[in-house]
């Protein structure tokens, strides 16, 4: 055989072995570009279960502070005026004396008494009145059917008012403005002056003043 012979027949065996290899090959290059490509989007955690608790964090947990109720805002006491020298201010008679005689003053139609009239001989006299006088003065009929009475022989100091256009008159601030006196001259302080006179410096603490230092009282706030 020939060298030539022999070149072809290896030639032959070769394409023989190669063919299929190659065929081969081609069907796994196939099988390959049918593998679906891996799924790249990020994987979802699974939801947690209905009866699972969600995880504790290790970490404190800062408590939350809750503000207390606000409490109504309190303001500083006021201190209230003195009651004395406002009454001494206001008053336009001021003395002290005895009931003598009580009356009715009628009105002009006639059909009603107007005021009641009270009569008093003036002992001591601090301020529109004149000691040894007897002074008459005219009030509101309606006071004397309130309660605000007088009686003959009561011993009283009285704060007037300045008589009205009508000639009325009637005690500053009403029971405050009226004292009793005792058969020794000296003012009586009611449960009402006392509290209601308690931080006066002369008159404050006080249930019987004598004469001198009320009179001393007045004049201080006269100044």
């Amino acid at each position: 055989m020939t060298g030539r012979s022999c070149w072809r027949l290896l030639v032959t065996f070769s394409l023989i072995f190669l063919v299929p290899a190659f065929l081969r090959g081609q069907d796994g290059a196939a099988d390959r570009s049918r593998v679906p490509a891996p799924d790249l989007a990020p994987a979802v955690a699974p939801a947690l279960a209905p009866n699972l608790e969600p995880p504790r964090h290790s970490w404190p947990i800062a408590p939350v502070w809750i503000p207390p109720p606000s409490l109504p805002r309190r303001y500083p006491d006021v201190p209230q005026q003195p009651v004395f020298p406002q009454l001494v201010r206001a008053a336009g008679i001021i003395f002290s004396g005895r009931v003598t005689s009580i009356g009715r003053a009628l009105s002009y139609s006639g059909q009603a008494p107007a005021s009641t009239t009270v009569t008093f001989q003036v002992e001591h006299a601090m301020r529109g009145a004149s000691s040894g006088q007897s002074l008459t003065i005219h009030e509101w009929a309606g006071l004397w059917t309130s309660g605000e009475r007088y009686r003959v022989g009561e011993r009283v100091l009285l704060f007037l008012y300045a008589p009205s256009k009508l000639g009325l008159t009637s005690p500053v601030a009403g029971t405050v403005g009226r004292f009793a006196v005792d058969s020794q001259g000296r003012v009586m302080m009611s449960a009402q002056h006392a509290a209601t006179l308690a931080a006066d410096p002369i008159l404050g603490g006080k249930i019987l003043v004598p004469y001198a230092d009320f009179v001393q009282a007045v004049q201080s706030r006269e100044e």
